[in-house]
């Protein structure tokens, strides 16, 4: 599951490093993140901590994207896997 949802971190930060960003494409990628992480809360094991980490990093850079329009550097958090 793990690796599903970091999947999902790395393609939202494709759609928000583009110029213009894609905003809808980043949003999708980005709520599907959330559900998956969220929806299995506490059944994640070990990569849970680094997977929630990720999806406040990415949301922090959709928020900034959407509002200044310059990508911020973004990359998976630690303890991929």
């Amino acid at each position: 599951m793990a690796n599903h949802a970091y999947g999902l971190f790395e393609l939202a930060a494709i759609h928000l490093s583009q110029r213009p960003a894609r905003l809808d494409q980043a949003r999708l990628a980005v709520d599907a993140m959330g559900a998956l992480v969220e929806g299995l809360a506490g059944r994640l094991g070990a990569a849970e901590p680094s997977l929630r980490d990720a999806l406040t990093q990415i949301r922090l850079a959709f928020v900034q994207i959407g509002e200044h329009g310059d990508p911020p550097t973004v990359g998976p958090a630690d303890g991929e896997g």
